[in-house]
C-alpha cells in the first residue's frame, strides 16, 4: 500500500495567500498527496494572553502575532479554489470547535486533531461525527489517552500519527519504534508526523511500517515562523518523497525469485558447476527454489545454528 505523504503547510504561510499558495505549489512539484494547514479561533485559544508582549512583523504583542498568522474567510476561499485548480486535496486541523465549523464550510475529504488537541474531548467527539477520515497524532499522549480518544472513532477511519511535541524534535527522541507497536496494541494505522530537521527518520517510518507521513514544508528554513526551523524546503521534501516511495519497492515481500541476470552470474562464477556440467542445473535451481510453498531443503554441517562472531 502506498504511504500517504501530507505537506503540512501549518503557519508557515505567514498569513499570506501567496506564500501558501508557492507552498502548495512546491508540495504539489515535491510529490505530496495533501496539504494541510491549521485552523485557530484566536480570542478563543489565546484567551487571556492577547495583551502579552511579542514583538512580530505585526505588532508588540501576542494578540498581533497570532492574528497577523490567521488565514481569513476571504483567504481560505482563495486556497479552496487554488487547490481545486491544481488538483490538491487540503485539509486542516481544528484547533476548536468554532474553526471546526469554519472548515466544515468547504468539502474537505480529511481532519486532522492535533497533538496539542488530543485531549480536547468535546472537539474530538464533535469532529469523530463528522465521520471523516481523521488522522490523530498522538504527541504529548498516554496510553489511556490515545485509547480514550479512538474510542470516539470506533468504525470509522483513524490513523494514529506518531508524534513528538517538540519543534524541531531532536532524532534520539523520535522513538520510531513506537510505530509498529501503536499498531499490534490499538489495531488501528499508524503513521507518523515529524518534527526533526532531517529526511531519514521519516524514511525509517515508512519501513516500520507507517502508512501516513506528515512533515512540514516551508519555502526558506531562515523565514520568521516558529515552525520554520522544524520544516523541510521543497527540495528536501521531494527528496524525502523520492525515497519513501522506494521502499516498497526495495522491501519487497520476503519471496525467493528468480532473477534471470542472477541465473547467468551464477553460471559465470560458480566454475566447480560448469567443470561438472552443472551450469545449467544451477540456473534450473535459482528459478525452482520458491515454487509457492516449496522450502529448499539445506543440509546442516558442523556449527550450525551457532550465532556469529561477537563484539570484541
Amino acid at each position: 500500500m502506498s504511504v500517504f505523504i501530507i505537506a503540512e503547510l501549518g503557519i508557515n504561510h505567514n498569513g499570506s495567500v501567496d506564500i501558501a499558495k508557492k507552498l502548495i505549489e512546491a508540495a504539489k512539484w515535491a510529490g505530496a498527496d495533501a496539504v494541510k494547514l491549521q485552523k485557530r479561533t484566536v480570542a478563543t485559544v489565546y484567551a487571556g494572553e492577547l495583551d502579552r508582549p511579542r514583538e512580530s512583523p505585526w505588532g508588540q504583542t501576542l494578540g498581533d502575532q497570532k492574528f497577523g498568522l490567521e488565514l481569513i474567510r476571504e483567504q481560505y476561499d482563495q486556497i479552496d479554489l487554488f487547490c481545486q485548480v491544481e488538483k490538491m486535496p487540503w485539509f486542516a486541523s481544528a484547533w476548536d470547535l468554532e474553526a471546526l465549523a469554519f472548515l466544515e464550510r468547504y468539502e474537505l475529504q480529511y481532519h486532522k486533531i492535533a497533538s496539542a488537541m488530543a485531549t480536547h474531548w468535546p472537539l474530538i467527539a464533535a469532529v469523530a461525527q463528522k465521520q471523516k477520515p481523521t488522522f490523530v497524532s498522538t504527541g504529548m499522549c498516554s496510553e489511556q489517552q490515545i485509547f480514550q480518544a479512538l474510542g470516539y472513532f470506533s468504525g470509522q477511519a483513524v490513523t494514529l500519527m506518531h508524534c513528538v511535541g517538540v519543534y524541531p524534535a531532536p532524532e534520539w527522541s523520535l522513538n520510531l519504534r513506537r510505530i509498529p507497536y501503536l499498531h499490534a496494541h490499538f489495531g488501528v494505522p499508524v503513521g507518523y508526523s515529524g518534527h526533526e530537521v532531517s529526511v531519514s527518520p521519516s524514511v525509517m517510518a515508512a519501513v516500520l511500517g507507517a502508512t501516513a507521513i506528515e512533515r512540514h514544508i516551508t519555502i526558506d528554513r531562515a523565514m520568521y515562523g516558529s515552525d520554520q526551523a522544524a520544516s523541510l524546503e521543497p527540495h528536501g521534501f521531494k527528496t524525502m518523497v523520492e525515497q519513501i516511495r522506494k521502499v516498497p519497492v526495495v522491501l519487497g515481500d520476503g519471496i525467493r525469485k528468480s532473477i534471470p541476470a542472477e541465473a547467468e552470474t551464477a553460471a559465470k562464477l560458480r566454475y566447480w558447476e560448469k567443470e561438472r556440467g552443472q551450469g545449467q542445473a544451477g540456473k534450473e535451481q535459482i528459478k525452482s527454489e520458491t515454487k509457492a510453498g516449496e522450502k529448499p531443503k539445506v543440509a546442516l554441517g558442523p556449527g550450525a545454528g551457532r550465532s556469529g562472531p561477537s563484539r570484541p
